[in-house]
């Protein structure tokens, strides 16, 4: 079993895209508009950036697509001093599969990927997920489409991504037979919505209106509110 890493030793790579009219969120259009689908991928990256900013047992790291140098990633990088990787790959199981292999080994002992369209997701979860790498090959945290939106390994394992019907309800289990097969430990977190569909954003809106609702900001709570609005009108 692995012993505690020291502080740093881990990385946390958030893997966005940056926020292009036609280039994200594209399920929700219609009835959202192309800008107003970027707007609200936009606000969703820096609710993220913002709450990892207190993460302190990893270096945190952004991978961004299409182009790392986008004027997006380069604010982001200023704003979050966050160093911007490039996404490489010709699919997101290769890019995954590229980033924990630049990753680990050296100079990280254990890395984690995250999306950034799981308003749900928190610091807490994250520092779970850190700290069962310590004794787990592999920890994947389950969407409820059968995805997943965290995945951490401490070596780089290629094939867990190969041959991977991306975009579907098969990806988590076929990625759990992957690593039975390849007789690796699996620590599966608490499940989590992500934010793909209509139904999904439908739900997300009436949870930005509950007060107790600490997950949004208020940035993102008035996005989402203002979208309600504009899509009550178009009715």
């Amino acid at each position: 079993m692995r012993s505690t890493p020291p502080p740093n030793s881990a990385a946390l790579i958030i893997f966005a895209k940056a926020p292009v009219e036609g280039y994200v969120k594209t399920r929700l259009c219609p009835p959202l508009t192309p800008d107003e689908a970027a707007s609200l991928h936009g606000s969703l990256v820096l609710d993220l950036l913002e709450k990892c900013k207190s993460l302190q047992a990893c270096d945190r790291i952004l991978a961004g697509a299409p182009t790392p140098e986008h004027p997006f990633f380069g604010a982001m990088k200023a704003r979050f001093n966050i160093p911007i990787w490039g996404q490489v790959g010709p699919d997101l199981g290769s890019r995954m599969a590229h980033a924990f292999q630049l990753a680990l080994g050296s100079p990280y002992q254990s890395a984690i990927i995250i999306g950034t369209d799981i308003p749900g997701i928190t610091v807490s979860l994250i520092s779970t997920a850190l700290k069962n790498l310590q004794n787990h090959d592999i920890v994947v945290g389950p969407t409820v489409d059968g995805g997943y939106y965290l995945i951490g390994l401490r070596s780089p394992v290629p094939e867990l991504f190969e041959q991977i019907p991306w975009s579907t309800d098969q990806v988590l289990s076929l990625t759990k037979e992957k690593a039975q097969l390849l007789r690796l430990s699996v620590k599966v977190l608490p499940m989590l919505r992500d934010l793909d569909t209509m139904e999904d954003l439908q739900d997300f809106i009436k949870e930005s209106k509950d007060p107790k609702n600490q997950v949004f900001s208020s940035r993102t709570k008035n996005v989402l509110q203002e979208l309600e609005k504009r899509i009550a009108m178009r009715k």
